[in-house]
C-alpha cells in the first residue's frame, strides 16, 4: 500500500548546524530554534529528497525565515513543534513554483514550492564563491 509523504519513515540525515544564527529559520525561531532545527531539517530532507547542504542552505536563507513564520503560525494555534513543522511542509508542498518565479530563479515551473526552493538554495550555495 503506498504511503503519503507524512506517513513515510523519517531517515536519519546528518543534521548540519546552521551557518546563520541571526536570520533565516534559526533566527526567526528564537528560543525554539535549538529544538526546531533538527525536526525541520530531517522533515524537509525527507519531504524533498534534497541533500543536507541544500536543506541547510534553504533553512539559512530568507525562504527559511518565511518557513519559520509558517511553523510559528501553527505553533500559535496550539500545534506541537513536530506537528507545526509537518503542517508547514504539507502547505509548502501543495504550492507550486509559478512561471514568474521560474523565470527569475531558473527553478522549473510546477515543482512543489518547498522542493524548488530547497534545491534552488542548494545550487546557489554551491555556486557561491568560498570565503
Amino acid at each position: 500500500m503506498p504511503r503519503t509523504m507524512m506517513e513515510t519513515t523519517m531517515t536519519n540525515p546528518a543534521i548540519l548546524p546552521t551557518q546563520n544564527e541571526a536570520w533565516g529559520f534559526w533566527g526567526t525561531m528564537g528560543e525554539r530554534a535549538a529544538a526546531a532545527w533538527p525536526i525541520a531539517f530531517a522533515a524537509i530532507h525527507d519531504a524533498t529528497g534534497a541533500d543536507a547542504d541544500s536543506v541547510r542552505a534553504f533553512l539559512d536563507s530568507r525562504h527559511g525565515r518565511h518557513f519559520a513564520d509558517e511553523v510559528g503560525n501553527h505553533l500559535n494555534v496550539g500545534a506541537s513543534l513536530p506537528d507545526a513543522v509537518a503542517r508547514a511542509i504539507a502547505a509548502w508542498m501543495t504550492w507550486r513554483i509559478g512561471r514568474r518565479m521560474s523565470r527569475e530563479t531558473g527553478i522549473p515551473a510546477g515543482l512543489p514550492y518547498l522542493t524548488g526552493l530547497v534545491l534552488g538554495e542548494g545550487i546557489a550555495a554551491e555556486a557561491a564563491p568560498e570565503d
